[in-house]
């Protein structure tokens, strides 16, 4: 029986909400054989990110850590073995047991089945959908007294849309960036663009390729201005604040949608 790794709410209306990688914890056995240094772990990961699942009426949270299973990666790479995998970090102390990595492969398994069970509930309700696929990045990797990354390099808000037909969401896509760029963020408008830092996971991809005609999926990075990335603390103000800035790009998103 594989423990389900993800809590979903199920609602109304074709708006989704995902954050893969809002999740910290492990099994036991998996975290017996890390080497990381838990915050250096947390730095990596998206927290935060659940929270802003709200905006949307069907929602699903991955509780547990991109450490263990990566499920924005494809199935081969969802398991990170060496440094190369892990933006160069040691995350293991020894090479991880193939009986450990089938049972991770087990939840990534079972987290997608499920979400094409989701999905496909929700395209036969209403036709058509929208996914906001919510993730964070850093950009202090120069360490905590470091220089921050160039901000012509990474925006506040990246929009992913490489994994999408764009000519085919265009209107939807062009009025989720412009809503969002407007609104009247505290300290001064949300610096957003498209497919500067990234353009979009493998689970973008994957709803995408499955759900040809019906699916349309925002990959939404936020750079982590709504936190410390080094000691973890975050900036209520401002997650609060980005979470209003998600909300008020869904009246227009549903527009768009509708009228397609």
């Amino acid at each position: 029986m594989t423990d389900r790794i993800w809590e979903q709410e199920l609602g109304t209306g074709p708006l989704v909400a995902v954050a893969i990688h809002d999740g910290h914890a492990m099994r036991d056995e998996v975290a017996r054989l890390l080497a990381l240094a838990d915050g250096d772990r947390r730095r990596e990961e998206d927290p935060h990110t659940g929270a802003w699942t709200a905006v949307a009426p069907t929602r699903v949270v991955v509780r547990r850590s991109r450490f263990e299973v990566d499920l924005n990666r494809p199935r081969e790479r969802a398991v990170y073995r060496t440094p190369d995998d892990a933006w160069g970090l040691q995350v293991w102390g020894r090479p991880l047991p193939e009986p450990l990595v089938s049972r991770s492969l087990d939840e990534y398994d079972a987290f997608y089945a499920a979400m094409h069970a989701l999905l496909a509930d929700v395209a036969r309700r209403h036709g058509r959908f929208v996914v906001f696929d919510l993730h964070s990045y850093t950009h202090r990797r120069a360490g905590p007294d470091g220089a921050a990354a160039p901000e012509q390099e990474n925006p506040q808000v990246n929009i992913g849309t490489g994994t999408m037909d764009r000519e085919r969401w265009a209107p939807l896509v062009d009025r989720f960036i412009a809503d969002l760029s407007a609104y009247p963020f505290p300290g001064g408008q949300l610096d957003v663009r498209e497919n500067v830092k990234f353009r979009g996971g493998h689970f973008s991809r994957w709803v995408h390729q499955t759900f040809t005609d019906s699916g349309c999926v925002l990959a939404i990075e936020f750079k982590k201005f709504f936190m410390d990335e080094w000691t973890g603390e975050p900036h209520p103000a401002v997650i609060d604040g980005i979470g209003r800035a998600l909300r008020s790009t869904v009246p227009g998103v549903l527009e768009e949608l509708a009228a397609r």
